[in-house]
């Protein structure tokens, strides 16, 4: 058998979908999505992919001004509430993802079921890369509220969870365009069942 990380199309290796994957996009391209008419659930997609993006690039300026000077407990103050948040809404909207609306599209749209199953791996990824942030969060968030706070540790478990988010970050926005690129034009040519 071989490991999965040495595909192409892992998560980490690729740098966008193959051809025979974008046949729906073909049809329905990118610069069509903001045209009126986009489809309420696909626009709403994008809608919480954008929420995602924003709240990653949140968490990075949090880490870059700590990483710049900023006071530590300032960060912890700020970014625990805002890791909090992405881990509960990321990991709640890929459950949605594959537990409903990926069997509706693999029936809908069999021709595009291995692009519905790369995603599905994808989802697996970053529930690990998830798992990492929410450990390294935890970390950091004992180490600063601890009543014998070590000044140095909490650095420490900053600077993790710092290289947490930043290693979640390709793999993530990776992974959000290329589900765009199947399911929008998906939902808008093909539509879902209501």
């Amino acid at each position: 058998m071989s490991d999965p990380s040495d595909d192409a199309l892992a998560l980490a290796r690729r740098h966008g979908l193959p051809v025979e994957m974008l046949y729906l996009r073909e049809e329905y391209p990118r610069d069509r999505w903001a045209e009126p008419g986009l489809d309420q659930t696909a626009a709403f997609w994008l809608q919480m992919h954008g929420s995602f993006r924003g709240h990653q690039g949140h968490m990075d300026g949090l880490v870059s001004q700590w990483r710049a000077g900023g006071d530590i407990r300032v960060l912890h103050r700020q970014l625990i509430p805002a890791l909090q948040s992405f881990l509960q809404h990321l990991d709640g909207h890929h459950r949605i993802e594959s537990g409903q609306y990926f069997p509706m599209m693999r029936e809908i749209e069999p021709k595009i079921g291995h692009g519905i199953d790369l995603l599905d791996r994808d989802h697996d990824v970053i529930h690990g890369q998830l798992e990492t942030l929410f450990q390294s969060g935890l970390a950091f968030h004992q180490a600063v509220s601890s009543n014998a706070a070590d000044a140095a540790d909490a650095a420490d478990r900053a600077a993790r969870l710092g290289d947490a988010i930043d290693a979640i970050a390709p793999s993530l926005l990776r992974h959000l365009e290329d589900e765009e690129d199947i399911v929008i034009p998906l939902i808008q040519l093909r539509g879902l069942p209501h």
